[in-house]
């Protein structure tokens, strides 16, 4: 029987990836969007051309209320869920001294307080249905780096890391791992003179991530290779964060006496 997956802002960039990846390993997908219909009735058009069933479902996963309307036509195609990946999310950033509250909520409110509310929904039917599920957390390596102009986009990531663990802690008498995963930078079609183009040659690698590299780590998580993990974060950055002094960027080749 093939397994039963629902991923949230799947018509684009990693969550695209990731319905994607999940119908070629045998899953039938919920593919949810917001504001992108035809991206998302493309994602599910050819996750039907794979042999898998896939419904198109409309929600801002900021609203509770879209949210459980969302879950509750997902459940009647269904009829049950293996797993959940929680990828929808908004990124707006302004100085902290800008912040408006329209700002926070916007961000907040997909980001933090859908994941939660989504894996309620989910963790309940895995639940009554006694379902060893998954549920997978988008978070970010901003939850541990300091960029400028993400004083709510970073705390909202590391909120969703910490949640992972509270809800692992909870739900794993059911047999429900619950673990995210914090990418870094992922190239969702950035224009090749947008400024961001210029954090690329920092990155230990190289290179920015492509959105099926995140999605393989995912369906690698989700699996059974991964049963014993729960509660974790695991960061997939390239290594954006490990250069942390200004020395790293003069190239210098330390030698023994040049510490002191």
């Amino acid at each position: 029987m093939s397994k039963i997956a629902l991923v949230t802002g799947s018509s684009r960039g990693i969550g695209r990836a990731v319905a994607l990846a999940l119908a070629k390993r045998g899953y039938d997908v919920g593919v949810n969007y917001n504001v992108h219909s035809v991206e998302a009735t493309e994602v599910a058009d050819h996750i039907k051309k794979m042999g898998r069933r896939s419904l198109v479902l409309k929600a801002n996963i900021g609203n509770v209320s879209e949210i459980n309307s969302m879950f509750d036509q997902f459940f009647q195609e269904f009829g049950s869920i293996d797993l959940l990946v929680n990828n929808a999310g908004v990124s707006i950033f302004a100085p902290f001294i800008q912040v408006t509250e329209e700002l926070w909520n916007a961000v907040t409110n997909i980001d933090w307080k859908g994941t939660f509310f989504c894996t309620q929904r989910a963790a309940q039917k895995m639940i009554d249905m006694k379902k060893k599920g998954v549920i997978l957390n988008i978070s970010s390596n901003q939850k541990d780096g300091c960029w400028p102009t993400a004083s709510v986009y970073g705390p909202t990531k590391m909120a969703i890391a910490k949640f992972t663990k509270n809800a692992a802690f909870e739900l794993a008498r059911y047999g429900i791992r619950v673990v995210a995963v914090a990418p870094g930078y992922t190239d969702v079609g950035w224009p090749k003179d947008d400024p961001i183009q210029q954090a690329k040659a920092k990155i230990p690698l190289k290179r920015f991530a492509n959105p099926e590299e995140i999605a393989a780590v995912i369906c690698r998580i989700a699996s059974e290779e991964f049963s014993y993990m729960t509660g974790s974060c695991l960061d997939i950055d390239g290594g954006a964060l490990l250069p942390v002094v200004t020395e790293n960027d003069l190239n210098v080749s330390w030698s023994s006496t040049n510490i002191s």
